[in-house]
């Protein structure tokens, strides 16, 4: 599955433990990270400062549905896992959403 323009729901709904540049502390479940862009990318998409937990998240069906809606309420109760491992292709699949 591609990650939908203009969605960006992964980067809001989720809380995230992992320090992000400008949110030390993480962020907490429905509060848009501090690094996404008005047009819904990551502003330090491909940067070494990107949380491990979320670069190695890729959009899946059962995650993000059929719309922004469905990745929204699918997302809300998401936590990510904090030994989740880069994907094999070191995350080539995910950078094709940008």
């Amino acid at each position: 599955m591609e990650c939908r323009a203009q969605c960006g729901a992964c980067c809001t709904a989720p809380s995230i433990s992992s320090p992000i540049p400008g949110m030390p502390g993480g962020k907490p479940a429905g509060v848009p990270c501090v690094q996404l862009l008005a047009d819904m990318r990551c502003a330090i998409f491909g940067s070494p400062e990107r949380p491990a937990v979320c670069a190695g998240f890729l959009p899946e069906e059962s995650v993000c549905g059929q719309s922004r809606t469905d990745a929204y309420a699918s997302s809300a109760g998401w936590s990510p896992k904090p030994a989740l491992a880069r994907p094999a292709d070191g995350g080539a699949a995910a950078r094709r959403i940008r």
